[in-house]
Parts: C-alpha cells; structure tokens; sequence
C-alpha cells in the first residue's frame, strides 16, 4: 500500500502534499542545507542527516530535527529526497547500509543529486522490489538558487509521482517533468555539458581580448545583449573579471559531470567530441592546484596556460 494517495491532478497533489508531511533529506551540504532549511520554512516536518552531523546541526534552529542515523531519518517518511555526492554514495547508503529498507512501505524516494542515468535506473529498479517508488530529479541553479529558492528540478520517473511530488519541490524552484527514470539525470548531464563547455568558451575569450590589450570587463560588459550573451557570460564572466572563484560548484563536480556524460555517450553510442576536450581540460585545471576553485576557475588554468597571471 502506498504511503500517501497518488493525486489526479496537481491540486489534489497539493491538498496531498501540505504541511504536516514528513520528510527526510539526506545529505546537507552546499546544496542540501539550504534546500532543507527552504522546506522548513515552508512548513515540512522536516528530518535531516548528514555524514557530518555538525554540518546539519544549523538546521535545528529552523526547526528540522537532526538524526545521528539516516536510517532513523526516513523511518516514518512518506517522501526522502537525497543531496548526496554521487551515485556510489547513493548505492551504499541505500542499499548496501540499509536505509532504503528502512523506509516505509510506498515511500517515494527522490534523488535530487547528479549522478549516472544508468544508476538512477537501476536504484529504482531495486527500490520498486522494496516497494518503494523513486524520481530521479536533479537540479541546476547553483547554490544561489537554492538559497533563493528558484533551481531547475528535472525530473525523470512516473508523472503520478512527479505530480505528488509538486507541492514539495514549489519551495525549491521550477519542477519540469522530462521523462522516464533516467531522463532527469540525463537533462541534467545535458544542462552540465553546456555550463562546462560555455564556462570554457567565456574564459578563453575574455582572455583572448586581455591578452590582446582590451578591457577585459568592458568587453564582457559589450556582449550583453548580443548573440554572445548568457547567464554564463553575465555570472561567470563576472567572477573572471573580479578573479572571485570561492567555490559555489567546484571543479571536482564540474569534472565529474563531463565525464558522466562521456560515460554515458559511451553506452548509447553517441560521439562527444567537444565534452571530451572540456573533461581534458578540467582534469587539467584539477591536477595544476585549482581544484578548490568554483568551476568557473577553469579561467585560472587557460591563464596559467598563456602565461597570464
């Protein structure tokens, strides 16, 4: 028997879905902290473990109570959504520690990290012989958006469940279901592509006109509003100019992004060539010391690779 009622419609799902649910959130880091504390504000009894407890411990003054286990997290949780690192932690706190086992019967589970289609259709594979439901929806706006509540959540799973699902991802931004299991993760691999490879394309250019003598701030302050324009160009390329490359999305993720989507191209057959220069270069920025760095520091390593400081 499932856990709550499969809506009809969104309003139904609405009425379904309010504040007196419970929900679990595992994983409170960068991204997982201030998409919980969202929920909390929202009204959600919300319930809370990290690896690191101290990490979400700042969540107990919004009123989310924090587990030391994970497994007592989900106990009573219609819906648990998952921030966690990448699909191997998914797999091993989930299947391997338990806690999938420890949720209740027709919970839904939606991973909101990004990871491999292939694992995401294999966690619901094994979560349904649980009897537990899964939407892979994974999410694009940065920190920012979490913190300013307007991510893009692309979900891919049963659009029942997306529907049910809607009332909780209305704090956190702008839902869009794309498709099957797998297709969530598969947008989102699509949507890291273009960041990776425009972040690229911003830096070399502006680099091109300093190197070249121009300013580089005026000349990104000329492209705005031409074909050249893009959030990329107007935020990232706003860090290059002021070299403000604290960590928002580190390289590591942007790395491993490119090279789950070359993990996929592989399986289906599909040719990246593109994706597969930017995964170059960003191993590359990686092993020359800026792997601290917001990914948008791949600038850092086009300068050091022209000589510029």
């Amino acid at each position: 028997m499932r856990a709550f009622p499969i809506p009809s419609n969104i309003n139904d799902a609405e009425k379904t879905m309010n504040n007196t649910t419970r929900i679990a959130l595992l994983g409170t880091g960068k991204m997982g902290l201030p998409m919980a504390r969202r929920l909390c504000e929202a009204g959600f009894e919300v319930h809370v473990w990290n690896r690191t407890r101290a990490k979400a411990e700042p969540l107990a003054a919004f009123g989310a109570h924090v587990h030391e286990r994970a497994h007592d997290a989900v106990a009573k949780a219609p819906l648990v959504i998952g921030m966690l690192e990448n699909g191997f932690i998914n797999e091993e706190l989930l299947f391997t520690q338990g806690v999938a086992q420890a949720m209740q019967a027709g919970a839904l589970f939606i991973d909101m990290a990004s990871i491999q289609p292939r694992q995401a259709r294999d966690h619901a594979q094994r979560l349904q012989a649980l009897g537990l439901r899964q939407l892979d929806a994974p999410v694009s706006g940065g920190t920012v958006g979490a913190e300013q509540g307007t991510l893009a959540i692309l979900a891919g799973g049963e659009a029942a469940d997306f529907e049910a699902a809607l009332p909780v991802f209305k704090p956190l931004g702008r839902a869009t279901h794309v498709g099957p299991t797998g297709a969530g993760q598969l947008t989102k691999l699509a949507n890291q592509m273009i960041v990776g490879i425009t972040i690229g394309a911003v830096a070399e250019a502006l680099l091109l006109a300093a190197k070249g003598g121009a300013d580089m701030a005026k000349v990104r302050e000329a492209m705005m509003g031409g074909f050249a324009d893009s959030r990329i160009l107007q935020v990232h390329g706003q860090r290059m100019v002021e070299r403000d490359f604290a960590a928002r999305a580190r390289i590591p993720i942007q790395l491993k992004d490119m090279r789950n989507a070359l993990a996929t191209a592989g399986e289906i057959g599909f040719e990246a060539p593109i994706t597969q220069l930017f995964e170059g270069l960003y191993a590359s920025a990686e092993a020359n010391g800026f792997a601290d760095l917001d990914h948008s520091g791949l600038f850092a390593e086009l300068a050091r690779r022209n000589g510029m400081t």
